[in-house]
């Protein structure tokens, strides 16, 4: 049985983001990107969900971590986070040619503010 199209770039994205070094999975065009790594020197990213619709593929990660360095002038709590990141996906004869990645700084910046 032959795939579907939405099938195959779920398989290209899948592949695409396991392939990915840390460094990349942090990397944004939001304002933080630069502090994802010394603020969560431990952070483990892991596919929530995926769906695909002709070209387009958005993937739903999640990141969880331990506040460990400075982010966005927050001093290390200690705390345990778990955040979303999105990614977009524009995948053409199989390959990933476009994304678009950001991640859910508002739930983040709850946890580390949390009284």
């Amino acid at each position: 049985m032959m795939k579907s199209t939405d099938q195959n770039n779920i398989e290209a994205v899948t592949a695409f983001i396991e392939s990915l070094s840390q460094a990349n999975l942090d990397r944004t065009e939001q304002f933080f990107s630069g502090q994802i790594e010394e603020a969560f020197p431990d952070r483990q990213y892991a596919v929530d969900e995926i769906m695909a619709q002709g070209e387009k593929v958005v993937a739903r990660l999640v990141m969880t971590a331990t506040h460990q360095g400075t982010f966005a002038g927050i001093a290390p709590t200690g705390r345990a986070v778990k955040t979303t990141q999105f990614r977009e996906y524009r995948v053409t004869d199989g390959q990933v040619a476009e994304q678009f990645v950001w991640f859910d700084t508002g739930l983040l910046m709850m946890q580390l503010q949390a009284k």
